[in-house]
């Protein structure tokens, strides 16, 4: 299968400064392009499918297409890894207390640039702007010991109504298919 491109920005070969504007230029103007056809699909942020998807923000992954979802099906949360963070939690809480999600499905991916990361990176940050960072890298080796992680700490919240329905999964990115993750393995 090809590796395909945004229709919305050209390749790299033809830079965005070079056309007289930056890739930020490029997004507004496609913006306008989609404002002006667009109408209001009469929906509130309550997702149709009660369901919040937290997944890496790797570009690779296009959730909606992968998951067969349509606007207004989910909430979807990305961070670097698709890890289970504070701020994840803040969210899901958010998403189940008040706008109605029951079940939580949690996404990593093959090839995750978090795989090769360390601690050391808050070090070097930190020798770099001469301040540490508050948050953890929270890098792993294992994606799938990673996704058990993730759903255990979904689990375990207080903060969360519904813990009933929270899976994990691996996204191959050579293949496109999900692989779910035992979280008792």
């Amino acid at each position: 299968m090809a590796m395909t491109i945004s229709a919305s920005v050209p390749p790299a070969s033809e830079s965005a400064t070079a056309s007289g504007g930056t890739v930020t230029d490029r997004l507004v103007d496609a913006n306008a392009r989609y404002a002006a056809d667009f109408t209001d699909p009469g929906m509130d942020a309550r997702p149709v499918l009660q369901v919040a998807v937290v997944a890496c923000m790797d570009a690779r992954l296009d959730l909606h297409a992968a998951l067969g979802l349509e606007l207004g099906d989910c909430h979807t949360i990305r961070n670097a890894g698709g890890v289970v963070t504070d701020d994840v939690i803040r969210s899901l809480t958010i998403s189940q207390r008040k706008l109605g999600t029951r079940s939580v499905v949690l996404i990593h991916h093959t090839g995750c640039g978090l795989e090769s990361l360390t601690e050391d990176f808050r070090t070097e940050l930190e020798a770099e702007v001469g301040q540490r960072p508050a948050w953890a890298v929270e890098c792993f080796r294992d994606v799938d010991q990673d996704v058990r992680q993730s759903m255990q700490r979904v689990r375990t919240s207080p903060f969360l109504l519904h813990t009933d329905d929270v899976r994990g999964f691996v996204f191959d990115v050579k293949t496109g298919r999900l692989r779910e993750i035992d979280p008792a393995s």
